[in-house]
């Protein structure tokens, strides 16, 4: 990924900062909300700058990559993230969800497993 030199990428909430100062973006996991989204890690400060937009939207400003290449990677993390989720949910669980509510958890992790298992790089050469 190719980080565009001297720009200015705001933060939100009137925090503005050089992309190519910034060295790490962490998301808040915990007491998430407005204007708590990301932790911005930048060049020479002790302490991360909060930021109130998502460290997705941060890296499409401060890269050269296309947005919709960014949102990919995104998606296809999200999924890993649900996958792993599923893949803990014993037997008796699944079928209890799936009596309840019509939610075939097998059947969604095969469709994420097969989505995940596609090998990106031949069809980008397509």
């Amino acid at each position: 990924m190719e980080i565009r030199e001297n720009t200015i990428i705001p933060l939100g909430y009137g925090k503005f900062v050089r992309s190519d100062k910034i060295v790490a973006l962490d998301p808040i996991e915990e007491k998430r909300g407005p204007g708590r989204r990301t932790l911005v890690y930048i060049e020479n400060l002790k302490n991360p700058i909060i930021a109130s937009r998502t460290e997705t939207t941060i890296l499409a400003n401060m890269s050269k990559t296309p947005k919709e290449v960014l949102e990919a990677t995104s998606a296809m993390e999200l999924l890993q993230d649900i996958l792993d989720d599923i893949e803990q949910i014993g037997p008796m669980l699944r079928k209890s969800i799936l009596d309840e509510a019509s939610l075939d958890l097998e059947r969604i992790q095969m469709k994420i497993q097969e989505i995940l298992g596609h090998d990106i790089d031949s069809i980008e050469d397509e």
